[in-house]
């Protein structure tokens, strides 16, 4: 589909065809810097209520980078009293925010974002990024409700750190620790909490992207090398073939991925993902496959440094209040709602009830 006519309708996102799959390589997962690719991520709400007013919050994507992610714009339409872009003053996440009076039966909003993404690779052999500035720094190296740096994750990332001289040595030596000590549980709902310290007090260190990689983030700062947690969704299948990681088809519903960046200095924000190899460990058929397989020792060894351009990034954004409401969410990663003041189940969709779709857009 042309931009151009994608622009002049809105109504065009509908007859955009499903996701179209490539040449894959087997046992091959090496993403690398490339051409860019366009695509139109479409979130359409449908309120069901009884009685009572609503406010409904969706996630636009919040992240540039000049390397790997570029926004270009966001669209919406529905039955709102009011709806406007907010962001959030300590993070920069940008959502949509939509009113609706008590006396508005079926309460409705298509939000529909466009961005430009690409692969991500050669990252730590660069040598000339500038530095963290000083409040970057500092948030990211700060602890969060989820994310703590004292107690046991200090205690652990000083054991799995120790003889590490350098801070890249430190975040390669928790990747390790990551992949090996973890492993994900499908029954999980959703990506997981992320409630980390937690896991370790409990010695269960199961969970989904949400945890794993929450775990990385927290013993990377507790080691005091700044680390984020990135929020954000599937929009492509993967180009490597990897079924586990990419999105199955137009519908990405429940498509979700958090994934996570560490700081290095002269190589900037790192791309790392130890939980995307615990999932193709788990779940890249056969299924239930060994460290040592050839597919999983592949994305291991990418995933440190670099990731696929099928994803669009939200927001880093952890242990956010919801603008304009008291409740707060562990991160905006999902559509999110209150009726009567009360949230509802963002991981129950069907009920919610909301659906996202992806496609690609030719220019």
């Amino acid at each position: 589909m042309n931009r151009r006519d994608f622009l002049a309708s809105a109504a065009g996102v509908a007859a955009l065809g499903a996701l179209p799959r490539g040449a894959f390589a087997a046992a091959e997962f090496a993403p690398r810097p490339g051409d860019w690719r366009t695509f139109v991520v479409t979130t359409t709400l449908d309120i069901r209520k009884e009685s009572g007013p609503v406010t409904a919050w969706v996630p636009l994507p919040s992240i540039a980078a000049a390397d790997w992610m570029a926004p270009e714009g966001d669209q919406w339409r529905g039955n709102a009293d009011a709806a406007e872009v907010v962001t959030d003053a300590a993070t920069g996440a940008r959502m949509i925010r939509a009113e609706y009076s008590a006396g508005t039966a079926a309460p409705t909003l298509t939000v529909i974002s466009t961005f430009r993404t690409r692969d991500r690779g050669e990252v730590l052999s660069r040598t000339d990024a500038p530095p963290l500035a000083a409040p970057a720094r500092a948030r990211y190296l700060a602890a969060t409700e989820l994310l703590p740096t004292d107690g046991i994750v200090r205690e652990t990332a000083e054991r799995v750190t120790a003889g590490a001289a350098t801070d890249r040595e430190k975040a390669a030596a928790l990747y390790d620790w990551v992949v090996e000590n973890t492993h994900r549980v499908a029954e999980v709902r959703g990506c997981g909490l992320g409630d980390v310290a937690s896991m370790l007090e409990s010695g269960y260190l199961g969970g989904k992207c949400a945890d794993i990689n929450a775990l990385y983030v927290a013993l990377a700062r507790a080691s005091g090398v700044p680390a984020r947690d990135v929020y954000g969704i599937r929009v492509a299948p993967s180009a490597f073939g990897y079924k586990s990681l990419g999105a199955g088809g137009e519908t990405v519903t429940k498509a979700q991925h958090c994934r996570a960046e560490v700081w290095l200095e002269g190589a900037g924000w790192v791309p790392v993902d130890p939980a995307d190899v615990r999932k193709v460990a788990l779940e890249e058929p056969p299924g239930d496959n060994a460290l040592d397989s050839a597919k999983v020792a592949a994305a291991r060894a990418a995933l440190f440094g670099a990731w696929e351009g099928n994803w669009m990034a939200y927001n880093d954004a952890h242990d956010l209040v919801l603008p304009g409401s008291e409740h707060r969410v562990a991160f905006l990663m999902y559509p999110q709602a209150e009726v009567a003041g009360a949230l509802l189940d963002c991981l129950d969709a069907p009920n919610f009830a909301y659906a996202i779709k992806a496609a690609p857009i030719t220019t």
